[in-house]
């Protein structure tokens, strides 16, 4: 059985038991997250589909970790001008662990 939800502008195929870094979630660490913008559920040959977010579906999480992600290099260069500039970035995560499905 997975599931695909939809958090942080990204969309995630998740199962029990599998752990996604998504984008900054509130919250502490242990602390229960409910994902109700489910689009698809499929458990064997059954499938749900939903326009664009099924009716009363959740999939539940518990956050594991607030951390960072790694860093991603911005290198900016103009030829023959002597400009070069370089800069990183760190987005905030949140990992979570998918504890269950609700169709």
């Amino acid at each position: 059985m997975f599931a695909v939800i939809e958090t942080g502008g990204k969309q995630y195929r998740v199962e029990p038991g599998m752990k996604v870094k998504v984008e900054k979630l509130e919250g502490d660490v242990g602390a229960e997250v409910k994902f109700d913008q489910v689009l698809m559920i499929a458990d064997g040959d059954k499938i749900k589909l939903g326009k664009p977010y099924l009716a009363g579906s959740a999939v539940t999480a518990t956050l594991v970790a607030q951390d960072r992600d790694r860093k991603v290099l911005i290198f900016k260069k103009k030829r023959r001008k002597m400009y070069e500039k370089k800069t990183g970035h760190r987005q905030y995560i949140s990992i979570v662990r998918i504890e269950g499905i609700n169709a």
